[in-house]
């Protein structure tokens, strides 16, 4: 099995991703995973591995706008979630992937969802964790003041925004070495701060997240919520009655797990995950 980094060019935009390929294939389509703000690929490393153990082949990308992929400016990229669905379907149309699953996290996850739920022939299987999936629900203060002009400019250029709203939402400390690679891309360039301010002045919660509640009620994607129970910025009991409202949709619990489960339980997550995506669907 190897962990590999690589870049793909699609026009004026370059991805930067990761993926995985295991020694021995199974009979499964690949795994997409999508992350949130202000995060990377690089979080989906430990789930990653343990995917390409048991057989499956992975891709993580880091958005456009984060990581190690292109921060164009306003002019160049709108920063809109339609942008957003634009670039992902250019994206994986140029991977070559005619069937796949896909599992999403955070902010700006609306977007993969979103993408889901309009190409179902493409998709094996929907996992979502700890991701805004109601109308009721908001950008955390974390996230909000991002948004503000000028107390925005300020906040996204600092790198230790990534220590704040990585630790707060985890509830977690993480690893200075782990810390190192997320700061990397705002210690390098300021373009990283302007692309995240674009991005969370631009989600539309207030309307995005109606489609995505109105959607998943009434899909027939196999879909699991794996939700970190503690999430201070994302209540459980809504996600729960969503999960009620469709059948298609199930719901696993991960007790002590916060926003960002991937980071500090990446073990149960990937238990969870791989159970879901190995489970005979009737």
């Amino acid at each position: 099995m190897s962990l590999t980094e690589n870049t793909l060019q699609i026009g004026p935009l370059s991805w930067f991703y990761r993926a995985v390929t295991p020694t021995t294939p199974a009979a499964y389509p690949p795994v997409v995973l999508l992350h949130g703000l202000p995060s990377q690929s690089f979080t989906w490393c430990e789930v990653m591995e343990q995917l390409g153990e048991k057989g499956f082949s992975a891709i993580a990308p880091d958005w456009i706008g984060s990581g190690l992929s292109s921060k164009p400016e306003k002019r160049e990229f709108a920063y809109t979630p339609a942008a957003y669905r634009q670039a992902l379907t250019d994206f994986l149309q140029a991977l070559n992937l005619e069937k796949f699953s896909l599992v999403v996290q955070g902010f700006l996850a609306s977007v993969g969802i979103q993408y889901a739920l309009a190409n179902p022939e493409r998709i094996e299987r929907l996992v979502i964790l700890n991701t805004p999936l109601t109308s009721t629900a908001k950008l955390p203060w974390a996230m909000k003041q991002w948004t503000i002009p000028f107390v925005g400019d300020m906040v996204t250029q600092d790198p230790l925004l990534i220590d704040r709203t990585l630790e707060g939402g985890s509830g977690f400390v993480i690893s200075d070495e782990k810390l190192d690679v997320y700061r990397r891309p705002f210690l390098k360039t300021s373009a990283s701060g302007r692309a995240l301010m674009a991005t969370a002045q631009n989600l539309n919660l207030a309307q995005e997240l109606i489609a995505v509640e109105q959607g998943l009620q009434k899909t027939e994607l196999p879909t699991a919520l794996i939700w970190g129970s503690a999430d201070p910025w994302l209540a459980e009991e809504t996600v729960q009655n969503l999960a009620k409202s469709n059948p298609k949709l199930s719901f696993v619990a991960l007790p002590e797990a916060k926003h960002y489960p991937q980071e500090h339980w990446p073990k149960e997550v990937s238990e969870a995950l791989i159970t879901f995506l190995r489970r005979q669907i009737v």
